[in-house]
């Protein structure tokens, strides 16, 4: 079978629901952005110096999967959803690693490659929560949804401190 079955042509794609949906729909929109962050999680795992880090970054990918998984399911109930577990586990690395980091200001983010990966990682994370926040305002959304975006680019944000604070290059605005 072929990825390329001619299907979308007119502008039109599948949801895991079954339903035809225009590609500019905004469930698209919001799991495709997912799909981006995805990739660009990806990539910053070819740059994080920490193993630690690296390891969530691969969870998080295959927890992406659950999230694209929920937004491309109209309807009904997706098979491998997000629980509350997830975005407790995201909390608590948060608070762990704010424990490692002192911030005591605003970040100049990018001081380093890892930590300018992992921040462009944290913005596209912002704008994925951003597109769910406007599907669930005309769709029936889980709330662990917005709620492990929201999460996931705190985590993001301070695990390129981490990555910074590693090298000593944690830069604040003055």
């Amino acid at each position: 079978m072929s990825i390329s079955t001619k299907t979308g042509d007119k502008g039109q794609t599948g949801l895991w629901s079954g339903e035809r949906v225009w590609k500019d729909d905004l469930r698209v929109d919001a799991y495709g952005t997912v799909d981006e962050l995805n990739s660009h999680i990806g990539e910053a795992k070819h740059f994080v110096e920490s193993k630690e880090i690296f390891g969530i970054l691969e969870q998080v990918q295959r927890e992406l999967f659950k999230v694209a998984g929920q937004l491309a399911t109209k309807d009904m109930e997706y098979a491998d959803p997000l629980d509350q577990s997830h975005v407790d586990h995201l909390t608590n690395l948060v608070h762990h690693f704010e424990t490692l980091v002192n911030l005591t200001g605003f970040i100049i983010p990018g001081s380093t490659v890892s930590s300018a990966k992992l921040d462009i990682c944290r913005t596209i994370a912002r704008r994925a929560e951003r597109n769910v926040i406007t599907l669930a305002r005309n769709e029936n959304i889980k709330e662990l949804v917005i709620q492990y975006l929201n999460r996931l680019s705190d985590l993001l944000f301070i695990m390129a401190r981490i990555e910074e604070k590693q090298v000593d290059k944690i830069k604040y605005k003055t």
